[in-house]
Parts: C-alpha cells; sequence; structure tokens
C-alpha cells in the first residue's frame, strides 16, 4: 500500500485517500464534472465535518447539507451527496462496509470488474480508472488485466506527474472534440 496518493494539492488528503478505502472510492465518486483535485480533496473534507467516513456514517448523515456547507464539497451537491450515500449503502449491503473487499474479494479480473462495475456511479471509466490504480498504485495482481493503454490516474506518482497527466488529458479531449467536428 503506497503511503499517499498524489490526487490532491493536500497532503493529508493524499495520506487519507491511500490509506483509507472508503476515502478511495469516495474520491472517485466525487470524480466527474470537478477537478481532479476537488474530487480527491472530498474524503478529507467530509471526514473533517463528519467526523468519520466509515460506510455507516456516509450512509445515515444527512449528506446533502454537508456537501452544501462552504467550501461546497463538489459543483453538484445535492447529486454527489446522494452517489455518496448510494456507494456507502451498496458497500455496507454487499461488503459488510469494508470498501476495500472491493477488491480483496475478487477471485479474478473478471469478478474484480464485476464488482467495481456495481458500485453506483461506476461506469467503464471509473472501473479503468480503478483498475489502473489498484495494479500499479496497490500492487492488486487481480487488477492488471484491467488496466488500459492510455494515461490514467494509476500512472501518478507525483505531482508533477498528476501535472503531466492532466495536460495530456486536455490535449486528448480537444483532439477528440475536433474529429467529432469534422464528422
Amino acid at each position: 500500500m503506497p503511503d499517499r496518493l498524489y490526487f490532491t494539492d493536500s497532503d493529508e488528503a493524499n495520506v487519507l485517500i491511500a490509506q483509507d478505502p472508503m476515502g478511495l472510492l469516495v474520491g472517485l465518486a466525487l470524480d466527474q464534472q470537478v477537478t481532479v483535485q476537488q474530487a480527491f480533496l472530498g474524503p478529507l473534507r467530509l471526514r473533517e465535518r463528519l467526523g468519520a467516513i466509515d460506510a455507516d456514517t456516509l450512509a445515515t448523515a444527512e449528506l446533502e447539507t454537508v456537501f452544501r456547507a462552504k467550501p461546497a464539497i463538489h459543483r453538484y451537491p445535492a447529486k454527489m451527496a446522494e452517489r455518496v450515500r448510494d456507494l456507502a449503502v451498496h458497500l455496507r449491503e454487499n461488503y459488510g462496509g469494508e470498501a476495500q473487499r472491493v477488491w480483496t474479494d475478487a477471485r479474478d479480473a473478471d469478478a474484480l470488474r464485476a464488482n467495481m462495475a456495481a458500485l453506483p456511479g461506476f461506469g467503464e471509466m471509473k472501473v479503468k480508472a480503478l483498475g489502473a490504480i489498484l495494479a500499479k498504485r496497490f500492487g492488486v495482481a487481480v487488477a492488471e488485466e484491467l488496466v488500459p493503454p492510455h494515461p490514467t490516474l494509476g500512472d501518478v506518482d507525483s505531482p508533477q506527474a498528476l501535472l503531466d497527466y492532466q495536460a495530456a488529458k486536455r490535449a486528448h479531449k480537444a483532439e477528440w472534440s475536433k474529429v467529432k467536428a469534422a464528422r
């Protein structure tokens, strides 16, 4: 297990998402329509405001109010509060509240893919991102088969690598937009 992931400018948040599997999954759930840094700062803000980010706490707390408090945890506080609650409920009901069991219970890549795809708000892109993070940062062998050929957050191993990843992602999106416009 890494001592930190370099997904935010906050060392405390980076340590949390590396050492707390629920923090990692919440950060991924929030990684939509905001920067990577803001998404992965969310678990720390939730812990600061709620005192804990375990599945029981997140499944039962009044999350929308917590998400709306300044500074807001996400630009879509109601939707993301609902998504985090749904994630926590899913983990509580299917994994006894132990987020890491999403990958530790998987006997192979197909089972891991199914476990991740069943998480609320986790589509194909998040499955690939989490698979890459698990394989490259956490050494989870069953995740290796899920690593896509393109750069992902799994490749981020330093603050500079995050900046490089984001620049490459912006360039890729710009190219994709040109291709779509030409059609």
